[in-house]
């Protein structure tokens, strides 16, 4: 079977085209900047790549540009949109009326619309794209949910809620829900198959205690036990955590009505202020680009060395509290973005924490290319593993599973 797998932006949509049978990719692309001026189509097939301006009103006329881009031309990988058996779509926040993916109904996609106020951006995009898959597929092509909250619902209580008023909870669902839901399943499962397979592993995979360390522009870590996630750092939304590209990140509650006083931004304004301006941009004020803050580092600038330093310290301090939280460590996944090509932030977490077994291989370190490695030093008892994600065929997995389903 063939899944196309969606991730929609309230002015993107991103695709992949994955060959079941082989679980490879045929195709892949972006609609980017729907619905504003200079929208285009970028499509990559057959080894080759091509950009388009169109006009993109709407995401349904942005798929009817990508079947076109799949179906004629150089980058035709299909006859004819029918062969495609199945959509899968990444959803944010599935809250917790989604333990597990679904297939989409209308009742789904009402569902995913009332939710949208705990990721107002994403959800609407969503729904959007839900929509308009419907409308360009037709109703006898299923469409699946994927949502990166479902892996973090196995969290106890005692992980996800916070110390407000429990009546909080019980009107507004305020609570820990977590992302990046879908990569840390991914990995984490991905690194017990490797474990059960490493023979200077003594453990048992299967209950093996993993810290995940999804490191990218946004990022978030979660504490994975016997396979199920028992705590993360993002919370109600993608702002909590680390430090991130724009996001601050975990902060005093009262510096946001400190800084409403002195700044006079309140609302959306503040919102914007931590999510989109503070981070490793607002720290360094080079960029929220990691490699742009390491250059800069590198040269001399203090500010973005301090970004550096606070990034890794943060990220050492969630191990050394997952770990305590798991009662031990057997292994330590890096993925995304940075966790996969950065090897100074990887040996910054990894520096003088070899009174938890944590050791690092420098040379296994500066390695490109892999996408399963394994970082660990001499003598270490913790598994150091870089493991590339895969969102995208994870999604393409769930969405065969239930189509399938007898």
């Amino acid at each position: 079977m063939k899944i196309l797998v969606i991730n929609c932006g309230s002015s993107s949509l991103k695709y992949q085209l994955i060959d079941m049978e082989n679980e490879s990719v045929l195709c892949k692309g972006l609609c980017e900047r729907i619905g504003i001026n200079g929208s285009k189509i970028t499509h990559q097939a057959n080894g080759g790549k091509w950009s388009e301006e169109v006009d993109f009103p709407t995401h349904t006329e942005a798929f009817m540009k990508v079947v076109e881009m799949m179906t004629t031309g150089e980058g035709a990988v299909v006859k004819d949109k029918s062969e495609i058996g199945a959509i899968g779509h990444r959803v944010v926040q599935g809250a917790e009326f989604f333990t597990k993916s679904e297939i989409v109904t209308d009742a789904i996609i009402d569902k995913i619309e009332e939710i949208a106020p705990l990721a107002p951006v994403h959800n609407m995009a969503h729904v959007q794209g839900l929509r308009s898959a419907k409308a360009v597929f037709g109703a006898d092509v299923p469409n699946v949910v994927v949502f990166d909250t479902t892996f973090h619902q196995t969290m106890p209580p005692k992980a996800y809620m916070y110390g407000v008023p429990y009546e909080m909870y019980e009107k507004y669902s305020i609570r820990r829900y977590g992302a990046h839901g879908t990569s840390h399943r991914y990995v984490s499962m991905a690194a017990i198959e490797l474990l059960k397979k490493d023979p200077t592993f003594t453990g048992d995979a299967e209950k093996a205690k993993i810290i995940t360390c999804h490191l990218g522009n946004g990022s978030s870590i979660t504490a994975v036990n016997a396979g199920k996630c028992v705590d993360t750092s993002m919370g109600l939304t993608p702002l909590a955590g680390v430090l991130m590209g724009t996001r601050c990140g975990d902060i005093d509650p009262s510096v946001v009505t400190y800084m409403e006083q002195k700044l006079g931004f309140h609302g959306q304004d503040m919102a914007d202020y931590l999510n989109k301006k503070s981070g490793l941009l607002g720290v360094s004020g080079v960029s929220s680009d990691m490699r742009d803050v390491t250059a800069a580092a590198e040269s001399g600038n203090k500010r973005a060395q301090l970004a550096h330093d606070m990034l890794c310290y943060q990220i050492k301090k969630y191990i050394g509290a997952y770990s305590a939280a798991m009662g031990g460590l057997d292994c330590i996944v890096f993925t995304g973005g940075i966790g996969e090509n950065d090897e100074l932030v990887r040996k910054g977490v990894c520096e003088d924490m070899e009174y938890l077994g944590i050791k690092l291989d420098q040379e296994k370190n500066l390695r490109r290319g892999d996408e399963f490695l394994d970082m660990t030093g001499e003598g270490g008892r913790v598994k150091i593993l870089k493991i590339c994600t895969n969102e995208e065929l994870m999604i393409a997995r769930d969405t065969l599973a239930l189509v399938t389903a007898k």
